[in-house]
């Protein structure tokens, strides 16, 4: 029987901003992508979401990034391995206090954005993010882009992983992600997204921007959600998973 986790990137809200639509998606996902404060996200939106997920029976993970509100950490910036150790140890203990003070267990960690995506082509950043997760709590699950260096630093020290794949997002032929700023980098055609997703969980391959089919192997998928459709590709997709026997279970 096929299995996937359905996981979303959410508490992106801020102050008086509100982004994506979170009292709706908590409960169609099976693990949650909680901001910790850098890129988004802020505390009460933290303990808010947080409270959201222990209602639903959603699973909690961090999702640290770089310190940029303004670029919602979508913006590379120069980081040593040691900087980026301490901004994921701070960001990963903020949010496990709202955790711990719900009676609930953090499940996993999964880096934002730029640092996301750096990481995935940066083995010394990758091996600091990984560090630091173990050190932290070395059952963390680290959920980072399939095949690339941050699983391999998982791989190499004994941590945890779910090697991510995403609905809303093209991919480069080498198995990256392609860059926001390139046209046709987000998938916007809900059917589209839910025939990729299905392609990807059943025969762990992926077409890319070029036409080329790669070897991908999901262990879960990711709905941004602070995109338009984000609730519609969720339900579309959640929907097509149960129509396909695939259950919906998070990686732990």
């Amino acid at each position: 029987m096929y299995k996937i986790d359905l996981n979303s990137d959410l508490g992106e809200s801020f102050g008086a901003y509100k982004i994506g639509r979170d009292s709706e998606i908590v409960p169609l996902v099976s693990s949650a992508n909680i901001a910790c404060g850098f890129h988004a996200g802020d505390p009460t939106v933290m303990a808010k979401t947080v409270k959201l997920c222990r209602e639903s029976g959603t699973a909690v993970g961090a999702h640290p990034g770089f310190d940029d509100l303004q670029g919602f950490g979508r913006r590379n910036m120069a980081i040593t391995p040691d900087e980026a150790a301490a901004i994921i140890t701070y960001q990963i203990g903020a949010l496990d206090a709202f955790c711990k003070s719900n009676g609930l267990k953090m499940q996993h960690v999964k880096p934002h954005g730029a640092l996301y995506n750096m990481a995935a082509k940066d083995a010394s950043l990758s091996d600091a993010i990984c560090r630091a997760i173990y050190k932290y709590e070395p059952s963390l699950i680290l959920m980072g882009l399939a095949n690339s260096e941050m699983i391999k630093s998982a791989v190499k020290i004994g941590l945890p992983y779910a090697s991510e794949v995403f609905a809303d997002r093209a991919y480069e032929d080498d198995g990256t992600l392609v860059a926001r700023s390139k046209p046709r980098a987000m998938i916007e055609d809900e059917d589209e997204a839910v025939e990729r997703v299905i392609t990807m969980i059943k025969t762990h391959t992926v077409k890319t921007i070029s036409g080329k089919t790669i070897e991908i192997t999901p262990d879960s998928v990711c709905v941004h959600g602070d995109s338009e459709k984000a609730l519609a590709f969720v339900e579309k997709i959640r929907k097509a998973l149960t129509e396909e026997g695939i259950e919906i279970k998070g990686p732990r």
